[in-house]
């Protein structure tokens, strides 16, 4: 079966009601510093181990870019390191807390001026990485598409070539249904669903898409 557009995918996604047990847009903490944090945190590993990590950090009142930018950096590695790659990851940490204070002054500026070209000049910081911290951060119209985007797709019959060609494919037909208030909201909740739902419906890597299209 193929899909007319994004919006077919994500207008049956809604009707499936995958985020009823989530927050309204789906990453905890919308909208402050700990999801910076945790996009980074999360990179190769799975979103338990790194909610491990920030309970961790969250005890010691570390999810502030003034304070995480003067940990000492064998502390924070023994704090994140059920995330996995702790070593670099608690670099990538630092470097970035110090970066967003020298350049923008506090996470509320960062959040209001911060933009992709900025996030991808940072040390351990790719597109996901980037786009996450847009969309679920600072609630900007960004799309954030990964594995799991990729694999529901395919099992729709789509290849793409790269990152890029993907995010554009789903941010084409939603940009033509919300207006730019509701976009980065839209955004967030799409990439919140597809995840849910091939987390719920998948054997290996297949993805089972009979749920979606039930109700196309």
């Amino acid at each position: 079966m193929e899909l007319q557009d994004s919006f077919e995918l994500f207008s049956a996604l809604e009707r499936l009601k995958l985020l009823e047990n989530s927050p309204p847009l789906w990453w905890p903490a919308y909208g402050t510093f700990e999801v910076v944090v945790g996009a980074i945190l999360t990179q190769n590993t799975q979103w338990e181990r790194v909610r491990i990590s920030l309970d961790n950090l969250r005890n010691r009142e570390l999810i502030d870019p003034a304070v995480l930018s003067q940990c000492h950096h064998e502390i924070l590695m023994e704090l994140i390191r059920p995330s996995g790659l702790f070593k670099a990851k608690a670099t990538n940490l630092i470097h970035l807390s110090r970066a967003i204070l020298e350049e923008f002054g506090d996470f509320e500026t960062f959040s209001l001026s911060v933009d992709r070209d900025w996030l991808l000049s940072q040390k351990g910081i790719g597109p996901e990485t980037a786009d996450s911290i847009l969309c679920y951060a600072c609630a900007r119209s960004a799309m954030v598409v990964d594995a799991y985007t990729a694999r529901l797709l395919n099992a729709f019959g789509y290849e793409f070539e790269s990152y890029d060609e993907l995010q554009e494919w789903c941010e084409a037909g939603i940009r033509g249904y919300f207006d730019t208030v509701q976009l980065p909201a839209a955004f967030a909740r799409f990439h919140g669903m597809i995840v849910e739902y091939v987390k719920g419906n998948s054997k290996g890597k297949a993805v089972n898409v009979e749920r979606i299209s039930s109700t196309i």
